[in-house]
């Protein structure tokens, strides 16, 4: 055998074993770091897609829930992960807004890279069913009868339903006390309890208890009414034009991730997504199915950053 010949069968037999793992992905459980609280509307989205992804990939694929820091906790965990596809953040909307609002041990644009889009979800805008207030207006009203009486519950400082609540203060030039929670399910809790005056919750947590009395919902903050919420008015119909913002979850893997794994992990998840169980169990929460590539995620995680940033800027938004 020549020397050329032995070469090229050394580098083949180098080869064979990367060529073997990178077809074999995944050969062991998938960690999904969800970080936010359990049974918040990213964990009950999260959990939805995990089962249907689990069987497509013929591995576990686990929820580890870490919340706190408005998302950041967890992103950071899985920024200073191995990039090697067996850990994924599914990350919300807080994470476009946190580098506007925060400093950061972490850069979320270079160490952690954009998988698929997964859902967007509006808000819905809820009291507690005994407040005297049954419309936007009267809460408006009554906000500025008794300025800074009032106050709205979010799930961390910069999360989209603290921009949601500062927004409505600007525009109804209303004085509210922020409230903010490690996640969605204390706060529904406390508001429903009467310990806070209001929320923007998400529709993927707050959708049942509107259902059950629970809660009242005063608007929407979808640009059309919610098919699930037929009787509930957006935040435009009720005198705020103008008014959409629409909550998202995605998926995320650390940088250094192969780009093959990215893309096999791309294509489950939008497989997974639009399998017609999966749509339906995720649209029963009041959230809407997306299932984007990693290209188009990754434009539109930009975008939201650009949009966020730029809010953030103009409206003075600070955070403790």
């Amino acid at each position: 055998m020549s020397l050329l010949k032995k070469l090229i069968v050394a580098l083949s037999i180098a080869a064979a074993p990367a060529a073997a793992l990178a077809q074999a992905y995944p050969a062991k459980p998938i960690r999904v770091v969800v970080p936010y609280s359990p049974g918040g509307g990213a964990d009950n989205a999260a959990r939805i897609i995990a089962t249907r992804l689990s069987t497509a990939l013929g591995q576990p694929v686990v929820i580890d829930n870490r919340p706190g820091g408005s998302g950041m906790i967890g992103a950071q965990l899985v920024a200073q992960a191995e990039g090697d596809g067996y850990t994924l953040l599914y990350d919300a909307s807080a994470f476009a807004v946190n580098p506007a609002l925060r400093k950061m041990s972490f850069d979320p644009a270079r160490d952690l890279v954009p998988v698929s889009l997964a859902v967007t979800v509006p808000n819905i805008f809820v009291v507690p069913p005994s407040a005297p207030y049954k419309t936007v207006q009267e809460f408006v009203d009554y906000a500025r009868k008794h300025p800074g009486e009032l106050s709205y519950a979010s799930y961390g400082a910069g999360s989209a339903a603290h921009l949601i609540g500062e927004l409505l203060k600007n525009q109804a030039k209303i004085d509210l006390l922020h409230v903010p929670y490690k996640g969605g399910a204390p706060a529904l809790t406390d508001v429903m309890g009467g310990q806070v005056n209001s929320y923007f919750a998400n529709a993927a947590s707050g959708m049942s208890y509107v259902k059950s009395g629970k809660l009242r919902a005063l608007a929407v903050t979808s640009g059309k009414r919610m098919a699930a919420l037929p009787d509930v008015p957006t935040l435009a119909e009720s005198g705020f034009k103008n008014f959409e913002v629409l909550e998202w979850n995605g998926f995320f893997v650390p940088k250094g991730t192969p780009k093959d794994v990215v893309a096999k992990l791309g294509r489950e998840i939008q497989a997974a997504i639009k399998d017609p169980g999966t749509r339906q169990k995720l649209e029963g929460l009041g959230v809407d199915p997306v299932g984007s590539s990693p290209d188009e995620f990754a434009r539109f995680v930009q975008s939201e950053m650009s949009r966020w940033g730029a809010l953030v800027k103009s409206n003075k938004i600070t955070v403790d």
